[in-house]
């Protein structure tokens, strides 16, 4: 070492004794009390007992308090809480040990209508109860704590997951909570088993209580409000639920056993399915108004019998999609969870509209090119029906000189009229309902539309041209004012149906035979459809109207190979053939029902 380096250290070492004896921290009355090293070990040993007695008594006290209060369940009471998240490749599920329940779900496959995570539960939307009766009181498993046998993972398709959270209370008694999760599945299976405490359970059921707040997950609240309640399938396989459209306070108690149960939303559901069923339940809903992040409220009271419990009550939970697909696989009925229209209509949705869906976007990613595909296939099949309806009209338009005669030779008389008129149509082998039963036939698949586009998540969050999300209104402009009936916005493939309507009104007018006001109605129905419409799912106004542009085009392609002279000659021939043809039991019956019906008229009349 050099000369400088030494002065160097030295210097070094100066400044630090220098520091060290100016800066000395003062000595406070804490720093007088606390035993030093030399001190501690100082402590004689009748000290120490007395101090480990003085602890043990603390903590006797606190385990007596247990005791009394949780009785053979006091084990359970101390813990801490600690998560596990188990993730696989549809949904993150996140559990706690503080209860052994299931504490968050999030979908990964979807967002909220304004781009956040969809969290479908948490701990501050929901909670839940599992309450015992026992010889200390009712006792809630979900305050108390268990351990886990697994730490968090992640799975993927083709992996499956069994693990349990238990809580040993000692002497062989137990409960755990099993539950089993595949790679791809938004199924959570759970199983729920008691382990002795014959002589502590005396109750006859355990109340499962889940209490759920609705989160608001799409941009029209009303809607979503509106298809929202609580849902119930029993094991009669009877469907029911609380009325979704009524925004008061809704209870009703469930006496018949039940398979499951779910809170049901727009496009999501979160339910619970039982193997052998629920002995009863007690459901009840109603809307926050003031507060728009939640939807509606829901509450469950479910009773399952104790005695199954001790065998394992064997249950799933569904976290998920309202999917038609994923739906029909979870459990008999639960597919019901999407409202696809009355009896005969949900039929056309699930044979025809929901297969031909399903198979077109296979292969098609823009959802407006599967709508514009499903119409056209949707015409094409029902063209002959379209064609038979034409020339219906076509024959009506071209008897008309001959309906204009009558008029001039019975005059006012309606009675007479209607005589004439039907005798005429029976001598020309016309039916007037004829054009009417092909429009009859078409109308299931009509409502089946209303009721498909605005409740299927496959057009969720889709969009196409201006529209950015097809399961909803799309937004063509927004108005300064709000007009009633009707909102502060202007769909534009309302509009574009609107106008459609009018133009296909228009066409069929120009064969039709109907005169006066009746001429006028049809014209009034597209605005009132528009003021409807106005709001609801964007991709079922598209639908109409390219259905209108359509059947537009096809009137008139047939319209160009219709011959009206031909059409009226048919006529006339036929005319000389029925001369002496008598009526059919069609014509006869409906006859006779327009005489009943003018006679019960004129009685009406004579009585005024």
């Amino acid at each position: 070492m050099d000369r400088n380096q030494m002065i160097g250290l030295g210097l070094i070492a100066a400044l630090l004794i220098t520091y060290a004896i100016v800066f000395k921290p003062p000595v406070t009355e804490e720093d007088l009390a606390t035993p030093t090293p030399t001190e501690q070990a100082a402590v004689t040993p009748e000290q120490t007992t007395s101090q480990s007695e003085a602890s043990n008594v603390l903590t006797d006290t606190i385990e007596t308090d247990y005791t009394d209060k949780y009785g053979a369940f006091a084990a359970g009471a101390q813990g801490e809480a600690t998560d596990l998240t188990i993730e696989n490749e549809v949904a993150k599920f996140t559990f706690s040990s503080k209860g052994g329940i299931i504490k968050s779900v999030e979908l990964k496959e979807f967002k909220t209508w304004d781009g956040r995570p969809l969290i479908l539960i948490d701990e501050e939307s929901t909670s839940q109860s599992l309450t015992l009766q026992t010889v200390k009181g009712n006792i809630n498993i979900a305050d108390l704590y268990f351990k886990a046998s697994q730490t968090g993972t992640s799975l993927v398709k083709g992996d499956s997951l069994q693990f349990k959270y238990t809580m040993d209370l000692g002497s062989g008694n137990s409960i755990e909570q099993i539950y089993s999760i595949a790679g791809d599945s938004y199924v959570v299976g759970y199983e729920i088993k008691i382990n002795g405490l014959n002589s502590t359970i005396i109750g006859e059921q355990m109340n499962f209580v889940w209490q759920h707040q609705m989160k608001r997950y799409e941009k029209n609240l009303s809607d979503s409000r509106i298809k929202s309640t609580i849902k119930w399938y029993s094991l009669a396989e009877d469907l029911d639920d609380l009325k979704a459209s009524n925004s008061d306070i809704q209870q009703e108690q469930l006496t018949e056993p039940i398979k499951w149960l779910s809170f049901d939303q727009k496009f999501f559901n979160a339910g619970i399915i039982s193997e052998k069923g629920f002995t009863g339940a007690l459901v009840s809903t109603d809307v926050p108004a003031q507060d728009t992040s939640i939807v509606k409220n829901g509450e469950m009271h479910l009773a399952i019998p104790v005695a199954d419990l001790y065998s394992g009550s064997k249950n799933q939970y569904y976290f998920g999609p309202n999917n038609y697909r994923i739906l029909k696989k979870v459990t008999p009925g639960y597919k019901e969870n999407i409202y696809l229209g009355y009896k005969m209509v949900s039929w056309v949705n699930k044979l025809i509209i929901i297969p031909l869906f399903q198979f077109l976007e296979k292969y098609i990613s823009n959802y407006g090119v599967i709508i514009m595909i499903i119409v056209l296939i949707i015409k094409l099949a029902l063209f002959p029906l379209t064609r038979k309806s034409y020339l219906s009209m076509a024959k009506m338009k071209a008897l008309k000189p001959e309906l204009d005669e009558l008029k001039e030779k019975v005059g006012g008389d309606q009675q007479k009229m209607q005589q004439e008129q039907m005798k005429l149509y029976r001598e020309m082998g016309v039916n007037p309902i004829s054009g009417c039963i092909p429009m009859v036939l078409q109308m299931p698949i009509l409502f089946a539309m209303f009721f498909f586009f605005p409740n299927s998540i496959e057009l969720r969050g889709e969009s196409f041209l201006w529209a950015t999300d097809l399961s909803t209104y799309d937004v063509l402009f927004n108005l300064p004012f709000t007009i009633p009936f009707y909102g502060s916005h202007v769909s534009g493939f309302t509009l574009l149906m609107t106008v459609s309507t009018i133009l296909y009104t228009w066409s069929n007018n120009q064969v039709s035979t109907v005169q006066g006001p009746m001429k006028s109605i049809g014209y009034f129905m597209p605005i009132i459809f528009m003021f409807v419409l106005n709001s609801y799912s964007s991709g079922l106004s598209f639908y109409y109207f390219v259905s209108n542009i359509i059947t537009f085009g096809q009137q008139a392609i047939i319209r160009r190979f219709v011959d009206e002279d031909q059409i009226r000659a048919k006529l006339h021939e036929n005319k000389k053939n029925n001369a002496n043809k008598g009526k059919s039991k069609f014509q006869q019956r409906l006859e006779d029902a327009m005489k009943a019906s003018q006679e019960a008229q004129k009685q009406k009349r004579s009585k005024k």
